[in-house]
């Protein structure tokens, strides 16, 4: 079964350039090499299309930007674009598609944590490298060799958070997880680093992707007598949950905390007043000037959010930076490794990516470390007046 909306987009890579590209006026012609297809699977429907759909402009950005800089060793780029409609199934047959027919030589993705586990036995068949999107700590700490990511795994986000909370003395806590791979990911890891943070859960609940009230789970948790609720969903249904907490908490005695997959626009318009004081760790894409001013960081991260504004009129989210990084992660490894490597040779490239600048942090992977990311990525967020600063 193919995944629906399928999307193929010629793309150019550039920064690598040869010589018998230049022109005669000093400008870059277009490559003339046979095509690298590199396949990306993104949820562009369902409950993650907020996510997919940022993932998709960057990629589309990124490789405009350099389209006309000669390729990768004079070969451009064809990345072949497919909507897992945030189904792990689909995410198969996206990626069963893309190996068998489309040629790939490695894919982008997927964006939920549920669809990459689903494909990691498909692509290691096909010696496919993936470079994930999701958060999910079992992307990694669940090691298969052929398997890289992108955003900051669980296990890291979750110490982070730990510590802020108990910080603002807040020791007890409820959670609040949906039933995904991301939702489920984010609780386990939760569970099993809260006590020896110092951090006891009173409540327990979850929810399923799609549900549109969580106002029965809110309410033993309410019981239960948390100072926070820890939020764990990454799709629109944070929203919802937000809302009902309000609902029921009008005076927000209780404070509702979340998780990377929270840090987007989606979320604060969805959840409107319900989202003010609504606190989240994540990467400083959401403002720049937290890589410190002038670094190379503060750098890359500002060319792409200027990029960004001025071809959508808004600025980017923390997904589209995963996106951007999971392309440049598998260009740097083509511009190493050599245009035409695939299989082995390619995921040996990736996996000896070291001190690339990227927007989710700097990127240095290892034989044992398929992240390479740690807790200095990461900064603390609350939503004031409808939109994030930095949480004191």
């Amino acid at each position: 079964m193919a995944a629906a909306g399928a999307l193929s987009i010629s793309m150019v890579l550039a920064g690598c350039s040869s010589p018998a590209s230049q022109t005669a006026t000093g400008g870059v012609a277009k490559p003339a090499g046979a095509p690298v297809k590199i396949g990306a699977i993104l949820s562009l429907t369902g409950s993650y299309a907020g996510l997919g759909a940022p993932e998709k402009q960057s990629i589309e950005l990124e490789v405009k930007r350099i389209n006309d800089a000669g390729g990768v060793g004079g070969h451009p780029i064809e990345v072949v674009i497919e909507d897992d409609a945030t189904d792990a199934q689909k995410s198969v047959a996206a990626a069963t598609k893309l190996i068998e027919k489309d040629k790939v030589v490695a894919i982008i993705g997927a964006t939920g944590t549920g669809g990459t586990m689903a494909i990691r036995s498909e692509a290691l068949r096909a010696g496919v490298p993936i470079v994930s999107m999701a958060g999910g700590s079992v992307i990694t700490d669940n090691f298969d060799a052929n398997t890289f990511q992108t955003p900051w795994p669980n296990r890291v986000v979750v110490a982070f958070t730990l510590k802020y909370l108990k910080a603002q003395g807040i020791t007890k806590i409820a959670l609040l997880s949906d039933s995904s791979g991301y939702g489920k990911d984010g609780h386990d890891v939760t569970v099993k680093q809260a006590a020896a943070a110092g951090v006891t859960i009173v409540a327990d609940e979850s929810f399923n992707p799609g549900d549109t009230d969580m106002t029965a789970q809110l309410t033993k948790i309410k019981a239960a007598g948390p100072q926070a609720v820890w939020l764990w969903n990454a799709g629109k249904e944070a929203a919802t949950a937000a809302k009902n907490l309000r609902q029921i908490d009008p005076s927000a005695t209780i404070r509702l905390v979340g998780a990377p997959g929270n840090g987007r626009t989606e979320f604060i318009t969805g959840a409107g007043d319900a989202a003010e004081g609504f606190t989240f760790a994540a990467g400083k894409i959401l403002l720049p000037e937290t890589y410190g001013t002038g670094t190379p960081e503060y750098k890359v991260a500002t060319s792409f959010v200027d990029r960004f504004k001025a071809a959508y009129g808004h600025a980017p989210d923390i997904f589209a930076g995963h996106a951007y990084d999971a392309l440049a992660i598998v260009v740097d490894a083509l511009k190493r490794g050599g245009p035409t490597a695939t299989g082995a040779k390619l995921r040996d490239a990736i996996e000896g990516t070291s001190g690339l600048v990227g927007i989710g942090g700097t990127f240095t992977y290892s034989p044992k470390d398929h992240n390479g990311l740690g807790e200095k990525d990461l900064v603390v967020y609350t939503v004031t007046k409808g939109t994030w600063e930095l949480a004191k």
